[in-house]
């Protein structure tokens, strides 16, 4: 009897016991602090420490704080790509890790930022995101095995062949993210989901049965000119929102918004998952007249620099992917 008791006491103790130390790079500060506030986060995991310095070289001067906590725990590392200068700071941790007798590690990428550059068209081309791959894959074997690589929506799904045995891809979605607050705040609206070409709707398509699909395609109006027009479907007084896995310049979203609206869209929105916007890219939406101004644009804190600084400007609303990262940490706890 005295000892069931005793067990029963020890119980609340290892229920909270920290097994895992979240790592994070400094633009991913708030992403990890974002985790960290979601029920339970704390009841198994706390930040791990890193002081990020450089040499006046501009060479990595990085110390991993309080080394010790590291040995025989499960570590999470948020990296951020984005910026080709940061990759060398990163990775320099990530190569160490692994010498501290961490119990297993998990690389949070949510942007894989070479993925656009994924395939050679021309001889003398470079395939970067197998390069990239190659670099991850590279990371030392942990005491239970291979780094896991989370990555949401990835460019090109075969690009997970180009990574090496050492590294176990995980290629996740963030379109959960947009379905859940299209429920919660377009309940009410009559919704078409558009794709701005087949690949997008053969990709993400399945996410959105429940609504009606359109495709927006290209055609040839003259021996080089092309417009965009739509394949099937009608959107008239609709609410119609464009999906894809991310935007750059948004050439191509404003142009499949303008030909929805030309259809006799009521308002048009969209949903990417990186809006990476480079060169400012981004202020060609708000500055479009009022009639044809893209309602809302919903994006995902996968690039945080740009993240944080279009959220709440003009159509832009960026969503938190912290407990969808929680989860996929979570899925991997023994």
């Amino acid at each position: 009897m005295a000892l069931r008791e005793s067990l029963k006491a020890m119980v609340p103790a290892i229920q909270h016991q920290i097994t895992h130390l979240l790592f994070h790079c400094p633009s991913m500060k708030q992403l990890a602090d974002d985790i960290l506030a979601l029920d339970h986060a704390r009841e198994f995991m706390r930040i791990g420490e890193v002081t990020w310095k450089s040499f006046e070289d501009g060479f990595p001067n990085i110390m991993i704080e309080k080394v010790d906590q590291v040995r025989n725990r499960h570590c999470v590392f948020l990296a951020d790509f984005l910026n080709p200068a940061d990759m060398f700071h990163q990775l320099s941790l990530l190569y160490s890790l692994p010498g501290y007798w961490c119990r297993s590690l998990t690389i949070i990428l949510c942007y894989f930022p070479t993925g656009t550059m994924e395939r050679v068209d021309n001889e003398g081309q470079i395939a970067t995101a197998k390069t990239l791959a190659r670099m991850l894959s590279s990371v030392p074997v942990t005491a239970h095995g291979p780094a896991r690589l989370t990555i949401f929506d990835i460019h090109a799904l075969q690009e997970r062949f180009y990574f090496g045995d050492y590294v176990i891809p995980m290629l996740l979605s963030a379109v959960p993210l947009f379905q859940r607050r299209l429920a919660s705040h377009h309940a009410d609206e009559t919704v078409t989901i558009a794709f701005p070409d087949e690949g997008a709707q053969k990709r993400f398509g399945k996410f959105f049965v429940q609504y009606e699909q359109v495709i927006c395609v290209k055609v040839r109006t003259s021996e080089t000119g092309r417009k965009i027009t739509i394949k099937e479907g009608d959107v008239t007084g609709r609410h119609v929102f464009i999906v894809d896995d991310l935007v750059k310049t948004g050439g191509t979203l404003i142009e499949c918004k303008n030909a929805l609206l030309e259809k006799g869209a009521k308002d048009v929105s969209a949903f990417v998952t990186h809006a990476c916007f480079p060169q400012g890219s981004y202020k060609r939406f708000p500055a479009e007249p009022q009639a044809k101004r893209c309602k809302l644009f919903y994006a995902t804190f996968s690039s945080p620099s740009m993240s944080k600084f279009i959220n709440g400007q003009g159509p832009f609303v960026v969503l938190s992917n912290a407990q969808a990262i929680l989860d996929s940490i979570t899925d991997y706890r023994f």
